[in-house]
């Protein structure tokens, strides 16, 4: 019985031990650099490509990956953060294929539900307005500085950068938003300075 007890202790360092720091995925609409380690991506980069889509997402939610060890739903039970789209659902909208692409945790981060609801998401629907006239990139740097974990085992990110490019006006919009309920009324307002 004592050496079941042991085992059992050292299951949880053994699995642990395992999780690797990244893991680079591409998909057919995005690329992630994820850490199984911190639970969540920390780098996400796609082209918009449907800026007037409209596949329905009902009935959709996130999933987790057989083979890469991801957030899921106990991370976000009972807190302020919403299951944050890294590449948008909304940039993807052309198919209803596509956009089940998006409901992968390895596209979801920790964010908080003012963030995500707000600032972020109407910063989205101005990389959609771009993408109407010209092809539109994003990364999105997921960072990591003060390494708060949950229970339920993910790390929760400081805060997110976002570059956004476009293409055929040769022009770049760099931003940086913290990880909390914004305190600016515009997205503008985290536009980083040259």
């Amino acid at each position: 019985m004592r050496h079941l007890y042991t085992l059992l202790l050292l299951v949880p360092f053994i699995l642990s031990a395992q999780l690797r720091d990244s893991v680079k995925i591409k998909t057919s609409i995005y690329e992630v650099c994820y850490s199984e380690k911190l639970e969540s991506p920390l780098r996400v980069t796609y082209t918009v490509q449907c800026p007037t889509g409209t596949a329905s997402r009902a009935g959709m939610d996130f999933y987790t990956e057989k083979n890469v060890h991801t957030s899921d739903n106990a991370d976000y039970a009972n807190n302020v953060y919403d299951k944050g789209h890294m590449a948008p659902a909304a940039d993807f909208n052309c198919t209803k294929e596509m956009l089940k692409q998006t409901f992968s945790y390895l596209n979801c981060a920790l964010q908080d539900q003012y963030l995500n609801r707000g600032l972020w998401r109407m910063l989205e629907i101005q990389e959609r307005e771009w993408a109407k006239t010209e092809p539109v990139s994003v990364t999105i740097k997921v960072e990591f500085k003060t390494n708060v974990k949950l229970p339920s085992g993910a790390t929760i990110p400081s805060g997110f950068y976002k570059v956004i490019q476009l293409h055929k006006s040769n022009k770049v919009y760099n931003y940086y938003f913290p990880n909390n309920k914004p305190t600016k009324a515009k997205f503008i307002d985290y536009l980083l300075k040259d």
